[in-house]
C-alpha cells in the first residue's frame, strides 16, 4: 500500500458507538427502504382508457384549425365536493349559495334550469343526491360574456358536449350569475347519472377538455377574435395590478433581475416590445421595477410576488365593493397585523364569498371604533362560523402545526419519512380507523399544496421538513389569524336581554361601546334588577341572570318538543343525538337529546362536526363529559 493511501486509524472514547449506533436497527431498514423509493409518485388518473372522449385524447373539434389565439377565451373552474360527515347537506348549502340574492340582473336570486326547463326546485335535486358520492361544481365564465347575452344557450350545449364526450346522459342544474363585471355561470353536476350509475370524469378533461369545448362554442357563436379584439385585449393588460401575460414573458427573459427589450425587426415584435416598455413604466410607478440604462431595467427582488399579492388585495376589495359600495377601498386587512398585535374586537358585519367552489366566506369585523376589517376564510371554523352581529375577537399569533401533523411528523420519524395507515396502527395500536382517516385527509389536502406525495403502494412521502412546511403553509393560508367567538347574541339585543350578557362583564374600550353600556344600565335600572344608584351587575345578579336564561330556554324547548328534561346528578349519563345548537346570552349550548327527553350543555368548538350522532353526556366532578363513538372527550367547562 502507498504511502498516499495509507489509513491510520483514530480510537473514540472506549464504549462510544458513534451517531447512528443507539438506533434501533428496525428504524434503519425502514429509513433505508424509504431512500429505495417505494414505488414512486402515484400517477393522476387520465382516462385515456376511459368512456368515450372523456381522456387526454378529446376528440379534435371543428374550430381547431383555428390559431389558438384566434378563440374566445374561457375560464373553466372545477371542484369536486364530498358530502363527508354533513352528508347532503354539503351539497344543499351550495345550491342555496348560488342561488342567493343579488345574483342575477334584477339584484334577485338566481333561478335555477337544466337542460329542458327553468326554475328547478333546489329540493327536488336534493332528494335525488342524497346518496351521490361527490358533488361536480364548475364556474364557466368566457371573456366575452357580455356579448353572449342570456348564458343559457351555450350552457345547455356546453353539457350536450359534455355527455357527448363521455357517453352519458348526466344529472346536472345551472345558475347564472350577474353579480360581477364577467357574467358566468356555476354548474352542479350530480355525481350519478341519469342511470343511476356513479360518474367518473378524467382529470385532463376537467382541466382542460371542458375548457376547450367551451371555447369552441363560444367561438362558433361569436366567431374568432379579430386582430383588433386581440390588441385591445393585450394593451389591457398594461396597468394591471396583478400577474400579467407580459409580467410572464418578462420574467423568461430576465437575468439575474435584469430585462433587456431587444430592437424589433417586424410589425408584431414592435407590437410586443411596446406592451413591455409600457408594462415596464407601469411597473416602475409600482417600485417594482427601475430602468437602469437604454432599453434596460433591474427588477426588485420579489416583484412577481408583490404583483400577486397586489392581486389577492384586488379580488378582496371588488369582493367587498359588491357588500359595501365605496366603503371596500377603506377596508383593512386584518393579514396585516404583527404577530403579537392587540387583538382585533368587534361584531361580525357582514361575510363576502371567497372561494364559491367551496362555499369559503371571507369575515368583515367591524371594529368598537368604526374600522372596517377583512379576515380571510381560513382564519375561521366554517363547523362553529359566528353569525351576522356577533362579537369575535380576531388574533393575529404565529402559525402552528395542527396536532395532526405533530403525529403524522412522530410516525414519519419512526418510519423512515413514511406514513400508512397500517404504520399508523402499529405505532399506535389503540387509534381508530376514523381517527386514522382523519390524518389521510389531512395528507390529502397537503399533497395537493406539494407538501407530500402519495406513493402508489398507497403510503405517503413526508419530507424532513414537513413541520416546517406546514408552518409555512398555514401562515400563507390564514396569516397565523384566529378567529373567537366572545358572545353569539347581537349587542342590539343584549342591551334589552333579561340574561348575564357579554356586555355586563366586558372591560373593551370603545366609541360604540360608551352608548350601548349606557343603555343597557338604563334598561337594568327600569326593570328593576339594579337599584338607581348602582352602574353594574354583582356577580350574584348575574348568576341568577344566567339560570332564569337557562330555565326559560329549557321551558321552551320542552314547549315546542314535547320532551322531558333531563336533569343529570353526579355520576349520571344520559344517552342521545347531538341534535344542534341554542344560541343563548351566555352562550353557545349543545342539544343533546333522544325520543323521551333532552339536555342542554355548553358548547365546545370540537362538537361542531359532530352534530346527528350519537353521543353520551355525564356529569363528573369535572363538569360535563361526553362520548362520541369510541372516543372520550374531556369536560366541557
Amino acid at each position: 500500500m502507498s504511502d498516499d493511501d495509507d489509513v491510520t486509524p483514530h480510537l473514540g472514547r472506549i464504549g462510544d458507538k458513534g451517531k447512528a449506533g443507539g438506533r434501533r436497527a428496525s428504524t434503519q431498514l425502514r429509513r433505508a427502504v424509504a431512500r429505495q423509493g417505494r414505488g414512486g409518485k402515484a400517477s393522476a388518473f387520465t382516462g385515456a382508457r376511459y368512456g368515450k372522449g372523456g381522456a387526454a385524447t378529446t376528440k379534435a373539434r371543428a374550430t381547431h384549425h383555428l390559431q389558438r389565439h384566434r378563440m374566445r377565451r374561457v375560464i373553466v373552474k372545477v371542484h369536486i365536493a364530498k358530502p363527508g360527515k354533513s352528508g347532503v347537506r354539503v351539497f344543499g348549502e351550495h345550491l342555496r349559495y348560488i342561488q342567493r340574492d343579488g345574483v342575477d340582473r334584477n339584484g334577485k336570486g338566481g333561478e335555477m334550469y337544466d337542460r329542458d326547463s327553468e326554475g328547478i326546485s333546489r329540493q327536488d335535486i336534493l332528494e335525488r343526491s342524497e346518496n351521490d358520492p361527490h358533488q361536480f361544481r364548475l364556474i364557466v365564465s368566457a371573456e366575452d360574456g357580455m356579448a353572449l347575452g342570456d348564458l343559457k344557450p351555450m350552457v345547455r350545449e356546453l353539457m350536450e358536449q359534455m355527455e357527448r364526450d363521455l357517453g352519458r346522459r348526466l344529472d346536472w342544474v345551472a345558475v347564472d350569475h350577474y353579480n360581477t363585471g364577467h357574467p358566468h355561470t356555476h354548474i352542479v353536476i350530480r355525481g350519478r347519472d341519469l342511470r343511476m350509475k356513479d360518474v367518473v370524469i378524467a382529470k385532463d378533461y376537467l382541466t382542460r377538455g371542458i375548457r376547450e369545448a367551451a371555447e369552441d362554442i363560444v367561438t362558433a357563436r361569436l366567431g374568432p377574435r379579430r386582430d383588433l379584439e386581440i390588441m385591445a385585449s393585450r394593451q389591457r393588460e398594461v396597468d394591471q395590478d396583478r400577474m400579467t401575460a407580459i409580467d410572464r414573458a418578462l420574467e423568461r427573459s430576465a437575468v439575474d433581475g435584469v430585462v433587456r427589450i431587444d430592437p424589433a425587426r417586424s410589425e408584431v415584435a414592435r407590437f410586443e416590445r411596446h406592451l413591455k416598455l409600457a408594462r415596464l413604466r407601469h411597473l416602475e410607478l409600482l417600485h417594482l421595477a427601475r430602468k437602469t440604462g437604454p432599453d434596460t431595467w433591474t427588477m426588485r427582488a420579489g416583484w412577481t410576488e408583490s404583483l400577486k399579492a397586489m392581486a389577492r388585495r384586488g379580488d378582496i376589495v371588488r369582493s367587498i365593493a359588491h357588500i359595501r359600495g365605496r366603503e371596500a377601498e377603506n377596508v383593512l386587512l386584518a393579514e396585516s397585523l404583527a404577530p403579537g398585535a392587540p387583538p382585533i374586537t368587534g361584531t361580525v358585519a357582514n361575510y363576502g364569498p371567497e372561494d364559491e367552489l367551496r362555499d369559503t366566506r371571507f369575515l368583515l369585523v367591524e371594529d368598537f371604533d368604526g374600522r372596517i376589517w377583512h379576515v380571510p376564510s381560513a382564519a375561521v371554523d366554517p363547523a362553529n362560523a359566528p353569525r351576522m352581529g356577533a362579537v369575535v375577537e380576531v388574533r393575529k399569533g404565529e402559525a402552528t402545526p395542527k396536532r395532526s401533523d405533530r403525529t403524522i411528523a412522530g410516525i414519519a420519524e419512526r418510519t423512515g419519512g413514511v406514513w400508512s395507515e397500517a404504520m399508523h396502527a402499529e405505532i399506535d395500536p389503540g387509534s381508530t380507523a376514523e381517527y386514522r382517516l382523519a390524518h389521510k385527509r389531512r395528507l390529502e389536502a397537503l399533497r395537493r399544496v406539494g407538501i407530500v406525495e402519495r406513493l402508489r403502494d398507497g403510503t405517503w412521502q413526508v419530507p424532513e421538513n414537513y413541520l416546517e412546511q406546514v408552518i409555512a403553509h398555514e401562515a400563507q393560508r390564514g396569516g397565523g389569524l384566529r378567529v373567537k367567538t366572545l358572545s353569539w347574541m347581537p349587542l342590539d339585543q343584549q342591551q334589552v336581554a333579561h340574561a348575564d350578557t357579554w356586555l355586563d362583564g366586558t372591560q373593551a374600550a370603545g366609541d360604540r361601546l360608551t352608548g350601548m353600556r349606557a343603555a343597557r344600565t338604563a334598561f337594568l335600572r327600569a326593570e328593576g334588577v339594579i337599584a338607581q344608584e348602582e352602574k353594574v351587575l354583582t356577580d350574584a345578579q348575574r348568576a341568577a341572570l344566567r339560570q332564569k336564561e337557562l330555565q326559560r330556554a329549557l321551558n321552551a324547548h320542552m314547549a315546542r318538543t314535547g320532551r322531558a328534561v333531563a336533569q343529570l346528578e353526579m355520576g349520571e349519563r344520559f344517552e342521545g343525538k347531538l341534535e344542534g345548537i341554542l344560541d343563548l346570552a351566555q352562550g353557545r349550548m349543545a342539544i343533546v337529546g333522544n325520543e323521551r327527553a333532552f339536555a342542554l350543555v355548553p358548547w365546545r368548538d370540537n362538537l361542531g362536526r359532530q352534530i346527528g350522532r350519537e353521543m353520551a353526556i355525564e356529569r363528573t366532578t369535572r363538569g360535563i363529559g361526553w362520548t362520541i363513538g369510541r372516543t372520550h372527550a374531556r369536560g366541557i367547562n
